[in-house]
């Protein structure tokens, strides 16, 4: 069938036409090509489900050989990273808490010589189970880099203890998570990632939606300052945010069985910074985009490193370090460590105040910039 010159005439108009708008929408135009650049640099480069050189506490209470060849096999295995020696349990303890520290080796006193004379000694590894899939590699290959590291030390008339079984006692003690019960990990995460993409995306569409109206001149001409302005289109939004925190938090009591160690109201103070977070970003979104599909638009571009570098998905330790660099300009990472710390660990104030001052901080720079983009429209 051949396709008649005013056919091809009116395609190539429309076609035209359809070019023009592209390049005129430019956020549409630069989500494009920005979108899958980003998902190939992030899933090829920035994820790892086999995280290495987790930082690693050691709670040693003697200095013999034996115990430096342990502790030089746990270092140069990549999978342990002797960042620091605790000289009390009870610190050691708190660094897992608070998540300075994934693992504590504890060797007590007397170890060598009960090893030499074949007692099996023990040797304690406690870890930070709260997220088992940041963990399980270096737990399951501890015992394999120990045994490979005596062989050089067990020779001569110690060679009998180069036998099976193993001259020690290996202890894995999983804290905060024992059974590695993935929904214990899974569902308090889930109530961060809820919040960030509806509140975004709705915060988001709210000015925008004005501007399609035609209702955002009457806005304008109110006598009301752009602080007031935002506070009275965010606040329905954040009743929102709270019902879907009692949605989440309720389920994830009755129907998932996770733990609840902590304080409840430090959890909601938390939860309370941190829609403020996004509700702010959505916010701004709504100042720079000129429709709800452009808002729509930013809010994924924006979900997405939220999504995989923020520790939700796969170990935040196994990222790169310029793929954490951005994953701590999340409020999300942020968020996630308060809300599994609260619940799992039973985290203080102190254990969290880091992160509640970093979503601070997003949260005002966030306001500062959707103040002035606001000021300008009034101009």
């Amino acid at each position: 069938m051949m396709v008649g010159a005013g056919t091809s005439a009116r395609i190539g108009a429309i076609f035209v036409k359809e070019l023009v708008q592209m390049r005129r929408d430019r956020i549409t135009f630069a989500m494009m090509f920005a979108i899958p650049v980003m998902q190939l640099v992030l899933f090829g480069f920035a994820i790892n489900t086999d995280p290495k050189d987790l930082p690693t506490a050691i709670h040693v209470e003697e200095q013999t050989p034996i115990v430096r060849t342990l502790l030089q096999a746990l270092e140069t295995s990549g999978y342990y990273d002797l960042v620091l020696e605790t000289p009390d349990p009870r610190e050691s303890a708190r660094l897992l808490a608070r998540g300075d520290v994934a693992f504590v080796i504890s060797i007590p006193a007397g170890f060598t010589e009960r090893l030499i004379r074949g007692e099996r000694p023990q040797l304690l590894i406690e870890a930070d189970a709260s997220d088992p899939a940041a963990s399980s590699n270096a737990i399951a290959r501890a015992d394999a880099i120990f045994n490979r590291a005596l062989r050089h030390d067990l020779k001569g008339s110690l060679s009998p203890l180069a036998a099976t079984p193993a001259p020690f006692e290996l202890v894995i003690h999983p804290r905060y998570n024992p059974e590695a019960i993935t929904q214990y990990n899974i569902v308090p995460g889930l109530l961060g990632v809820i919040l960030t993409m509806t509140l975004v995306m709705i915060t988001g569409m709210a000015m925008t939606r004005e501007a399609e109206r035609g209702t955002i001149e009457n806005l304008l001409a109110m006598p009301a300052k752009p602080i007031e302005v935002m506070i009275g289109k965010i606040t329905p939004y954040a009743g929102v945010g709270a019902i879907q925190t009692t949605v989440v938090l309720l389920a994830a009591h009755f129907l998932f069985n996770v733990p609840f160690a902590g304080s409840l109201w430090l959890l909601l103070l938390g939860v309370g910074i941190f829609v403020l977070a996004n509700l702010a970003l959505g916010f701004t979104f709504s100042t720079i985009a000129k429709s709800q599909m452009q808002a729509m638009q930013l809010t994924f571009f924006f979900f997405l490193p939220s999504l995989l570098l923020s520790g939700f998905m796969f170990p935040f330790r196994g990222m790169p370090g310029w793929a954490q660099m951005i994953g701590e300009g999340l409020p999300l990472t942020h968020f996630l460590r308060i809300v599994r710390g609260v619940m799992l660990k039973g985290a203080s104030f102190g254990d969290v105040q880091d992160a509640l001052v970093a979503m601070s901080i997003f949260t005002a720079i966030a306001v500062g910039i959707a103040m002035l983009r606001y000021k300008r429209t009034l101009d």
